[in-house]
């Protein structure tokens, strides 16, 4: 892994950072994977996003420890006895795009062996593909994806693991049971084929308009109960008032606290076994907003699984099981 062990390298939220994988003991691991799987040249936009992501979260460093969680309500949580790291960055090498991926996959796959549940930070949006990948032992899965796009295209000049196509190959990944498409907006996001085949696989579509109109609860109503979920967010589908630091930014988007709540919800009805951050573009960002806005949201994620008793709490007796 690159990052941890340097001199000057500090973790997200200033948590240690952790070069042994293979006998690594904590409950949350921090991973960088700035590269994916391109189909253009040029394509660098979110690579540089692990790094900014790190700079920018040392604001939170305080809540590594007791801190009330106003999104919440006036609710305290402790993190005192929760062991969180940060892995660093998976190496990438843009000759070797299908090794830098297969070693995603690997990290990924080491933690999940350890128990340990991983928040990847990316990365153009291609990452979920390689991560979900990591999961074939450790389904069946429920996927919520929150995107402005469909991302459901079979190829794009040849290339069928690349940034328009995460949704339809997890799709095709047996341990995945169902994907909840959640945020999708815009006028020409997909072709009509897509979205058929889309629904011919199973995945349920939820347009931003529709989660304004009917509520998360809503939403969260159509999810199934006691599932193992795992979240994957491109920040282009959240509100460019509240992240800015997307390659496109569009009108639309969940709301921070939709987002929350969300998370929330999710944490309440099963267990949130993963997350990634994709395509956050750090060129974009406007006073560290965005960066503050994924902070505030990978905190709350980690809150509402501690506040669950799915991670241990300061003094709750509460162990990762």
């Amino acid at each position: 892994m690159e990052g941890p062990g340097k001199p000057g390298f500090t973790g997200f939220m200033g948590v240690p950072g952790a070069t042994d994988l293979s006998s690594l003991e904590a409950d949350v691991a921090f991973v960088g994977v700035p590269y994916g799987v391109p189909y253009r040249m040029g394509q660098a936009w979110s690579f540089e996003a692990p790094r900014y992501l790190r700079e920018k979260s040392a604001r939170f460093s305080r809540a590594n420890g007791p801190h009330i969680n106003y999104d919440f309500g006036i609710v305290p949580v402790d993190w005192r006895r929760l062991r969180v790291v940060d892995c660093g960055d998976v190496p990438g090498d843009p000759r070797d795009i299908p090794g830098t991926v297969a070693r995603a996959t690997e990290v990924i796959r080491t933690l999940l062996r350890r128990g340990i549940l991983p928040i990847v930070l990316g990365g153009d949006d291609s990452i979920p593909i390689p991560v979900v990948r990591a999961y074939q032992d450790h389904g069946p899965l429920v996927v919520i994806q929150i995107d402005q796009h469909l991302d459901f295209k079979d190829q794009i000049q040849g290339v069928r693991e690349g940034l328009s196509s995460p949704m339809r190959r997890i799709s095709e990944m047996a341990w995945v049971d169902r994907i909840y498409q959640i945020g999708l907006s815009g006028y020409i996001q997909a072709d009509p084929p897509d979205v058929e085949e889309a629904r011919a696989a199973g995945n349920v579509l939820i347009s931003e308009r529709e989660v304004h109109e009917e509520g998360i609860e809503a939403v969260l109503a159509r999810i199934p109960d006691g599932a193992r979920y795992f979240i994957t967010l491109d920040v282009d589908g959240l509100d460019p008032s509240i992240m800015p630091a997307c390659t496109h930014p569009e009108p639309g988007g969940l709301t921070f606290h939709e987002a929350v709540d969300l998370f929330r919800g999710l944490a309440r009805k099963g267990r949130v076994v993963g997350m990634d951050l994709a395509e956050f573009t750090p060129a974009h960002d406007l006073s560290g907003l965005g960066a503050h806005t994924a902070g505030r949201l990978i905190i709350s994620l980690i809150d509402a699984m501690v506040l669950q008793g799915h991670l241990p709490q300061g003094g709750s007796g509460r162990s990762l099981a």
